[in-house]
């Protein structure tokens, strides 16, 4: 049979740029960088730039055109991404989209007491575990920044605590180039060994640059670091409008695209050939309280477009969705973080990350984060679009119920419900009377009972006693190396 409508399905999806668009914008971010230039003092970038054909004066390096197309022939069009096993987790690449975990916050919003508090190694484990198990999460972060270790070399606590509860791939921040190294090695042991890990990457690096135009030299380390290993990094600079960049969307897109051109530059100038994105976030800031908000529609908008700038020169991309500036998970926290990844999630974004983070990224909540997994859910079916073929037209089905029967016994309805139909373990689907005898469960609570079911029951597949006292001994290690190169500065 020739079938006329020959794609039984297409994706939805949506776009925020025209063509002429990105190429204006694409136009404005290369004029930043030959005409404006950054801010870098490190010596073996300046060495590297002059030798390239850049200009340097006063730190401020401006780079012509050429060099950056160059790189930007070399940067990998999108990476294979593995879980910490070896299987096969994520192609970042073309138009595939990837969810994950908010990082970095200083506070934890308990899910069993409501508390804002100091975030604890014990909240990373947590917050591990649970994204381990939930199905629409693909990658995990750090939920926080632990408050109860020494700061200098938190991330040889947090890692640890990562990977033994989670297999799934990892983005991850560090706070000094010596606590990448580590985080690496630590990664290797993982593996099985550092050629293990080049083939098989679970990991993905995280430097972040100081919009504007500004790379400091332990970001510069950082990007080194991942090059030198072939890693794939995430430049990670954030714009925010009206504050570290100018105050019109088109104005952060020019700058952010700017930033990861110069962030690109560097990494293939260091390694040609390194697997680097084309990334950034996209801060708004609220010009009634100073603080950045990540509830805001422009949010979402400007990330969309960034990305496909990105997708424009075919590198991989970043988005930040369900995040909200609620501070409990009320009707704000649902409409902050469903607005945004049911946006960027029809966008095609590659990897969007920061589920689970509240009060403007202050604090990270396990609430949000299964909050958000069920709108990740959601937006992932909505996405797929409608099947159209002989099979799910059902004409023979529909024939043969004829006029006043129903489709329940039919060997069509369960052969496909489960797979046309989405499924909820949190959102209420009772009837009055049912939800009454239940006690009036509340969406707060029925996701509070996910969190100690899941908490009580999970168990992600462990690392051996081999790895883990590895990895204990590269902590001490590192930790010792951190503390006393802080003491002799």
């Amino acid at each position: 049979m020739i079938q006329t409508s020959n794609i039984p399905s297409r994706s939805v999806q949506m776009k925020v740029l025209t063509d002429d668009q990105i190429w204006e914008v694409q136009q404005a971010a290369f004029d930043i960088v030959e005409k404006v230039g950054f801010k870098c003092i490190h010596k073996e970038v300046h060495k590297m730039m002059k030798q390239a054909g850049a200009v340097i004066k006063d730190n401020i390096i401006r780079m012509p055109r050429f060099i950056v197309e160059q790189a930007l022939v070399t940067a990998p069009r999108g990476w294979t991404i593995y879980d910490r096993t070896g299987r096969r987790a994520m192609e970042v690449e073309g138009e595939k989209s990837h969810f994950g975990t908010s990082t970095g916050s200083p506070n934890t919003r308990d899910a069993f007491t409501g508390e804002i508090r100091e975030t604890t190694i014990r909240d990373i484990e947590m917050g591990a575990l649970v994204a381990d198990y939930l199905p629409n999460i693909d990658f995990v972060m750090p939920m926080g920044t632990a408050q109860d270790v020494p700061a200098a070399a938190a991330e040889l606590y947090e890692i640890p605590a990562l990977v033994s509860n989670t297999v799934k791939p990892a983005v991850f921040l560090c706070y000094s180039s010596l606590g990448c190294k580590y985080v690496y090695e630590m990664a290797s042991v993982i593996a099985g060994g550092r050629e293990n890990l080049s083939q098989k990457p679970f990991l993905i690096a995280y430097p972040e640059a100081i919009a504007p135009l500004h790379f400091p030299d332990e970001v510069v380390e950082r990007i080194f670091i991942a090059a030198d290993r072939f890693m794939p990094q995430l430049p990670g600079s954030t714009v925010q409008a009206g504050a570290t960049g100018p105050v019109t969307l088109a104005g952060v897109l020019t700058q952010i695209t700017a930033e990861a051109l110069i962030h690109i530059t560097i990494a293939q100038l260091r390694k040609t050939g390194c697997p680097v994105g084309m990334s950034g976030n996209v801060g708004i800031l609220d010009m009634k309280t100073a603080l950045m908000t990540m509830g805001a529609p422009e949010n979402s908008l400007a990330t969309i477009a960034q990305a496909e700038v990105a997708a424009s020169f075919g590198l991989p991309t970043w988005g930040l969705a369900g995040a909200t500036d609620a501070k409990r998970l009320d009707a704000q926290a649902g409409i902050d973080s469903t607005f945004s990844i049911f946006s960027q999630g029809l966008s095609k974004l590659n990897l969007i990350h920061d589920v689970g983070y509240m009060a403007s990224g202050m604090a990270c909540s396990l609430e949000q984060l299964v909050m958000g997994n069920e709108v990740v859910g959601m937006t992932k079916r909505f996405a797929q679009g409608i099947t159209i073929t002989r099979e799910t037209l059902a004409r023979q089905v529909i024939q043969d119920v004829g006029p006043a029967g129903h489709f329940l016994a039919q060997k069509h309805t369960m052969t496909h419900f489960k797979n046309e139909l989405s499924n909820t373990r949190i959102r209420n689907l009772q009837s009055i009377s049912a939800w009454q005898d239940s006690g009036c469960p509340s969406l707060e609570e029925k996701i509070r009972e996910e969190i100690q079911m899941i908490l009580d029951t999970h168990k992600p597949e462990p690392l051996s006693n081999k790895v883990l006292t590895e990895l204990e001994r590269l902590r001490k290690e590192g930790e010792k190396e951190i503390l006393n190169k802080l003491a002799k500065e």
